[in-house]
């Protein structure tokens, strides 16, 4: 006889693995549930955790992401998907995205009932996202747009209410670019070679052509035979390389040209010389020089550091990017995610604020002749009359004259659970340092657009010129200033959980501007943490701009920081190791460590002894 089961999910979870195996042709694939984020690997996949009261959504968000996952392991193949991916990420999300919906589109047609439980988990993301509430293209991503598109036109089903308002905010641009190519979407569903050959049109017609990279298509020996045509058709270019050689007997007319030019060159490099060594020694005073000075640098730490413009950059207060009612109901939103993890947090935030407030009990200065009356000796006064009063007077910690700077990347890989502790490990620092008389400023970075925004549309509009650097709107979001009080304040760390302000991140002019805020302040200890979940990245700059172009300006950037030593700086790297960029830096693993990572590292930092210091931060130095 079985023992029963004490949990009545376990009945569905056994049936719902086994129904996923199966449609997923795999039945030696793992089948888990837990609370972290759904997710699919080569031995198996993760669905969302079923309570013992199986309630009806908790089945339909199970069922779906269990037939999304299932359907994308039956139709997907990697070999293909990499053959054909584009090297640019915004093109990279839209090829994936599309690719997505095909597999789910490949199964709505061969098993009708997956489509219903694909809507069910489409409209959970969509809503706790809040996609229903957008109403500009910029909240949301392309790429999430082109995938709801793909599925409704190869299935004709209406998507759920806030996946069919985001396509329908993109779906005229969508149209428009690229509608002839999309035409033929039904005719290659089937076929992933194909269907991939049709994506990377479809990302060429919108405009991301130059993030394609090589087309896999192409024989190799194209590019020799293009070579040899070339030759033939243009026998001028052979007589040009010939030149080289004896350029006198080929043209002479030409050659005696080009040496006028050289002569002239020549002269004009000496009489540049000249003016150089003499001219501008003997100039009168008042005469101004003929060329203007050069532009200031737009980095500090690197003056090669290139910015196409800064025109449409904004530093921008929290409250100015919402209504006071939606950051309130922002606000409500992030405590409620959050509720059952502020009690571990509070509890590591008193832990600091009693070391901080030990320390502080302890710098008192007694017996003085003025300051504050030491009410602890008033009965020596009693006793005796003819005793002096004694006063007291209370003298600076370490800490007391010092200001805290938490620099939060606002970047779309932040998105979700990340963010939220984040936002609320920094709520509840700034409360406990508040307490204890340290200063606290709350910064966060992102861009103001996916797509490089108003300055990628400058650049285009000039002709695309080579180098433009720095290829986005920056947006640098204050949620508190330093002399801000906690409560003024506190409504402001809800803008994180926004739909839609989470975009890229260009880590280090966010770090050099953070740098100079805190410069700025009078305090004589500074202090900044930059939490992060890894290297900075921008797609439109990198499309066009060295790959290590934004992540060498970090680097420069934390190595002058770290050289002028007006500034601690300290990181956290959220899933990803930082420790190759900053010499004090620690790496969680689990966002869910954030919390005591945040409050052990700045215990540390007011810890007197430097061996306990060095020993509580658990510094690594950067490889």
């Amino acid at each position: 006889m079985t023992k029963p089961t004490d949990n009545p999910a376990d009945p569905f979870k056994k049936a719902l693995a086994e129904a996923t195996r199966t449609m997923a042709d795999d039945p030696d694939m793992t089948v888990s549930y837990s609370v972290d984020p759904p997710g699919m690997n080569k031995e198996g996949i993760r669905l969302p955790q079923v309570s013992r009261r199986l309630t009806r959504d908790e089945v339909l968000l199970a069922r779906g992401t269990a037939d999304a996952f299932a359907l994308r392991r039956k139709f997907h193949d990697e070999g293909v998907s990499g053959r054909y991916a584009p090297t640019g990420q915004l093109a990279r999300d839209i090829y994936d995205a599309m690719e997505t919906a095909r597999c789910e589109a490949m199964g709505a047609r061969e098993m009708p009932g997956t489509a219903t439980n694909i809507d069910a988990k489409i409209g959970h993301e969509a809503d706790r996202k809040g996609y229903a509430q957008i109403t500009s293209q910029q909240d949301v991503p392309l790429s999430v747009a082109a995938g709801y598109l793909v599925r409704n036109l190869a299935t004709g089903r209406d998507l759920p209410a806030g996946a069919q308002n985001v396509m329908n905010l993109w779906r005229g641009f969508i149209e428009d670019q690229a509608g002839g190519t999309l035409e033929t979407l039904d005719h290659v569903l089937s076929d992933q070679a194909a269907f991939a050959r049709l994506t990377r049109k479809v990302i060429s017609d919108l405009g991301y052509g130059d993030q394609l990279g090589d087309d896999p298509d192409r024989p190799e020996e194209d590019d020799l035979g293009d070579e040899a045509e070339e030759d033939e058709d243009s026998p001028e270019s052979n007589g040009e390389e010939q030149q080289d050689g004896d350029d006198s007997e080929a043209a002479p007319e030409r050659s005696q040209d080009e040496q006028q030019d050289e002569s002239q060159a020549q002269v004009s490099t000496e009489d540049s010389a000249d003016m150089e060594q003499g001219d501008e020694t003997e100039m009168p005073d008042g005469e101004t020089p003929l060329e203007p000075p050069p532009p200031a640098p737009y980095s500090d730490a690197d003056p090669n550091y290139t910015v196409y413009t800064t025109d449409f950059d904004e530093e921008i207060k929290a409250e100015d990017l919402a209504e006071p009612a939606e950051l309130e109901r922002l606000r409500a939103y992030l405590d409620q995610q959050l509720d059952p993890l502020k009690g571990a947090v509070g509890r590591l935030a008193n832990k600091l604020q009693r070391r901080l407030q030990a320390q502080q009990n302890r710098s008192w200065l007694f017996d003085l002749e003025e300051g504050i009356l030491d009410a602890g000796r008033l009965a020596r006064v009693v006793a005796n009359p003819t005793t002096p009063l004694s006063f007291k007077w209370e003298k600076d910690t370490e800490f007391r004259d010092t200001v805290v700077t938490l620099l939060l990347d606002n970047s779309g890989s932040m998105r979700g659970r990340p963010i939220s502790i984040a936002a609320i490990c920094a709520d509840v620092l700034a409360r406990t340092l508040e307490r204890c008389s340290v200063k606290v400023e709350i910064l966060g970075f992102t861009t103001r657009a996916w797509k490089g925004g108003q300055s990628r549309e400058r650049w285009l509009a000039q002709g695309r010129p080579q180098g433009p650097g720095r290829l986005n709107d920056l947006r640098h979001i204050i949620y508190k200033s330093a002399d801000a009080p906690w409560r003024r304040a506190r409504a402001n760390l809800g803008l994180m959980m926004k739909e839609g302000l989470l975009k890229e991140n260009i880590d280090g002019e966010a770090l050099e501007w953070a740098h100079r805020r805190m410069l700025a302040r009078p305090e004589a200890r500074k202090i900044m943490m930059v939490i992060s979940d890894g290297a900075p990245v921008d797609d439109s700059t990198l499309s066009v701009n060295p790959a290590s172009f934004l992540e060498k300006h970090l680097r420069d950037v934390i190595a002058m920081v770290e050289r002028r030593k007006a500034v601690e700086l300290i990181a956290i790297g959220i899933g990803h190791d930082v420790t190759r960029y900053y010499q004090r830096a620690v790496t969680i693993t689990d966002v869910e460590q954030l919390a005591g990572a945040m409050t052990e590292q700045l215990a540390g930092l007011f810890d007197k002894d430097p061996r306990a210091r060095a020993r509580m931060l658990g510094i690594r130095k950067a490889g």
